[in-house]
């Protein structure tokens, strides 16, 4: 009975983690209070994100990762995953590439604490709807990390939650100004959202 008794207390953590940790992972959006369509800024690592694209909206979906990182050739890959336009949706990325002091792991993320990128100066911005791929040209505007923070889980270090602003002002296919406004973003980075890579 005594054995009976200790493996339903054993499963029962099990499936308690299991589930703690697919709660971290989801997107959670909580809409914000002067634009419902728009996810409320938040420090809390609900991994989600939105941003006005002219007169749509570009946001997170639990259909895809939100954010992914990537670290090459002195290089910081930032990248937005997400929904865009009415239904049905177009998938989008946006893709912020600028150079930055080496970053090995999702702990090393705590270096972007309160760091604000010039996308005009040092930025690269590309676009990707549907798997159409573009350099957004005469990018401007600003990419701001306003606060990284570590979680732990049972003391141990299980995240970087990276949460910031962003607006991108660029020239649009046609030449005509575009943009991106009251961008926001708030994510829980893992070693399975981050990547360290050396050619």
């Amino acid at each position: 009975m005594k054995k009976i008794f200790f493996i339903f207390i054993a499963c029962t953590a099990i499936i308690s983690c299991g589930k703690e940790e697919s709660q971290l992972n989801r997107t959670i959006f909580i809409p914000d209070e002067n634009n419902r369509n728009l996810p409320a800024y938040t420090e809390w690592g609900y991994n989600s994100f939105g941003a006005k694209y002219e007169r749509s909206y570009f946001l997170a979906s639990n259909k895809l990762i939100p954010c992914k990182i990537l670290y090459r050739n002195d290089s910081l890959h930032f990248s937005l995953h997400g929904d865009f336009g009415d239904k049905p949706h177009d998938k989008m990325s946006l893709i912020f590439s600028f150079p930055f002091e080496t970053i090995n792991n999702y702990k090393d993320l705590l270096k972007l604490h309160k760091k604000i990128i010039d996308i005009k100066s040092n930025c690269i911005v590309k676009l990707i709807v549907n798997d159409h791929e573009r350099t957004l040209n005469g990018a401007s505007g600003e990419l701001s990390f306003k606060r990284i923070q570590l979680l732990s889980v049972d003391d141990i270090a299980n995240r970087a939650i990276l949460s910031g602003i962003f607006e991108v002002r660029f020239l649009g296919s046609n030449q005509f100004p575009e943009s991106f406004s009251d961008g926001r973003f708030d994510f829980g980075i893992t070693d399975r959202e981050f990547y360290f890579f050396e050619d």
